[in-house]
């Protein structure tokens, strides 16, 4: 975004010198006489938007709002394309978005301007207002195609005065969960569009990959969820593949705007007409070699193809390829050009787009069900079932799991047990959470279970979390990583029933005089102890924490000859991190970051002046 900041007086020209240093992409425009080499001395504010009223992106008029209003009145034309309008007072107490809110960015630049100089914004939108969906700016937010019929402003009208509304959800993406997370009441959600009693509702909103006619005023939002297989004959018309596949893919009611990627044989590679397909609806082009194309489970295979080209499928195989997944949506479809060329097509949803069950591994953070990420609350309170590590997570943090939701504890499951359990939601398409502690990469044995996941296909991704070395860091107050003193951190265990790699002894380990964060070992505490005094001092600066920001919270700072005492004396076993190195409660030297000599790619030396 290009930002034009008007100020007129030197009360408005100091605060609009104060934003420009604060938003790229910003220059500062003054009618008063006293500006500087910092802002840009103009005639007159008229004869400025004359000249530059579409050079901008967003305008910000410092002053009163009947001169913003006055000043660019005689250059709207369309919401579409004008730029984005924001007025301050000089006092820098209010932020009005004035033009362009939604589309131009106007309400987001001036919650930003708020937020640097402390003001209030002024929103009136009535979508902000209430607190709804912003319908003209989902689709750019999260990559859609927006379609609407009859048109957008009577399906906003519409939403925004709370009229029934079905949400019909054909995909699953990022967009699709903050749908379903921020449902209004209005709202209701469906997955198959057949199961709509259309005379219930008024406006119909459908994030999908199909064209649907339906009986009420709609929002397509298309995904780019198609995964086109395309096979045809030598030189191929361009012009004429085009219209044939955009025309295949209409009467077959899905919409051109949600191809994600358009494949082939490798033979393909150099085909120009499907080089050109691929660019008209703005998807990338991949072929597949024979040995691919063959791995995939094909209905039509075809005795011709295979004799001519080597494989038994072109379009439905690269489809499946392309789409990762074993399922065509449209099978194979022929096609004859007015120019006597030949083309066939497939289409698959692609497997990153399917609506489908998911298993969520999520970092549940240190035990506080505060430091849970946004993104995993978020998991929790969508789930259908929450499997948490009961004995080292807090029953708390699941409190937020939406009624209906089935919660469990794994403590007293073994891992073929969990996985059944997993298994009978994930045959019924559901969320699952497998809630671990701390961070999933750090001693949540999740590898084995990815292990089972793999061997049956199912799909997973990772939440990371907190860990208690941060959360230790954070009750200490402490840096684990301070200049010219350390700036490795080690996180480790002791040597119990599982042995320790060769090399990673907590002797080895302790050579390297790093921050030592020590997991599961307090009942190790002399163990622990005669290793690391090999090469730290006994006078080394300890802390052992139990239970890290639980409720139940014990913090105890000592050096590292009293380890042993202080884990006898206060009964410490499980969930108990101990922490060793210089680093805790540190308070010397200072990096080069904040070092006012110093140049970096923000900022300039103290006292060097803009050249």
């Amino acid at each position: 975004m290009t930002i034009a900041i008007i100020a007129s007086t030197e009360c408005g020209l100091s605060l609009a010198l104060r934003l420009g240093a604060e938003l790229r992409g910003t220059a500062v425009f003054s009618t008063h006489p006293s500006a500087d080499g910092r802002a840009r001395r103009i005639a007159s504010i008229r004869g400025f938007l004359d000249a530059e009223f579409r050079a901008f992106s967003a305008f910000v008029f410092i002053g009163a709002l009947g001169i913003c209003v006055r000043s660019i009145a005689p250059f709207l034309d369309d919401k579409r394309r004008d730029p984005a309008v924001i007025n301050l007072d000089e006092a820098g107490r209010y932020v009005q978005s004035i033009l362009s809110g939604h589309i131009g960015g106007a309400n987001a630049l001036a919650r930003r301007i708020a937020h640097i100089i402390g003001a209030e914004p002024v929103i009136t939108t009535a979508s902000d207002v209430q607190d709804l969906w912003a319908l003209d700016l989902l689709a750019p937010t999260y990559g859609w195609t927006a379609a609407a019929a009859p048109d957008l402003t009577k399906v906003i009208a519409l939403f925004v005065n709370r009229r029934p509304t079905a949400l019909l959800l054909d995909v699953q993406d990022r967009g699709t969960e903050y749908l379903e997370r921020s449902r209004p009441d209005h709202v209701t959600l469906f997955d198959r569009y057949e199961d709509i009693p259309f005379d219930r509702f008024d406006l119909l909103i459908a994030a999908t990959y199909r064209v649907y006619d339906a009986p009420v005023p709609t929002l397509h939002l298309w995904a780019r969820a198609l995964a086109l297989g395309i096979g045809c004959t030598r030189d191929c018309d361009a012009d004429g593949l085009v219209a044939s596949v955009g025309r295949l893919l209409l009467a077959n009611g899905l919409a051109p705007a949600a191809v994600r990627v358009i494949a082939s044989a490798a033979l393909k590679d150099d085909e120009p007409a499907l080089h050109a397909c691929a660019d008209h609806l703005g998807a990338p082009f991949l072929v597949f070699d024979d040995a691919r194309l063959r791995a995939q489970p094909v209905p039509t295979p075809s005795e011709t193809v295979l004799a001519k080209v080597g494989v038994p499928s072109v379009a439905e195989a690269a489809a499946l390829a392309a789409a990762e997944q074993p399922v065509l949506l449209l099978t194979k479809q022929k096609a004859a050009l007015d120019t006597g060329h030949h083309h066939t097509l497939a289409v698959a949803v692609a497997r990153q787009a399917q609506r489908r069950a998911r298993i969520a591994i999520v970092g549940a953070g240190p035990g506080d069900p505060d430091l849970i990420s946004v993104r995993g609350r978020q998991l929790l309170e969508q789930a259908d079932l929450v499997l948490y590590a009961g004995s080292l997570v807090p029953v708390e943090l699941t409190a937020c799991a939406k009624p209906g939701a089935e919660v469990r504890s794994s403590a007293g499951l073994d891992l073929d047990e969990q996985i059944a359990v997993i298994g009978a939601h994930y045959a019924r398409g559901h969320l699952i959470v497998r809630l671990h502690t701390g961070d999933p990469c750090l001693y949540g044995a999740t590898q084995e279970q990815m292990a089972e996941f793999d061997a049956r296909g199912w799909d997973y991704f990772i939440v990371p979390g907190i860990s208690a070395f941060q959360a230790a860091a954070a009750r200490l107050r402490s840096e684990f990583t301070v200049p010219e003193l350390v700036q490795t951190i080690i996180l480790t265990r002791g040597e119990g029933n599982t042995p320790m790699p060769a090399g990673e002894s907590l002797a080895e380990l302790a050579q390297h005089r790093a921050t030592l964060c020590i997991y599961l070992s307090a009942g190790l505490a002399e163990d622990v102890q005669r290793q690391l005094l090999l090469h730290y001092g006994p006078q080394t600066p300890l802390a052992v924490l139990y239970h890290v920001s639980w409720p139940d919270e014990r913090v105890f700072r000592g050096v590292l000859a009293e380890l042993v005492e202080i884990v006898r004396t206060n009964d410490l076993t499980r969930t108990t991190l101990i922490v060793v190195g210089e680093a805790i409660g540190a308070r010397r030297n200072r990096s080069h970051l904040y070092d006012a000599a110093k140049e970096h790619g923000f900022r300039r030396p103290r006292g060097q002046g803009a050249s």
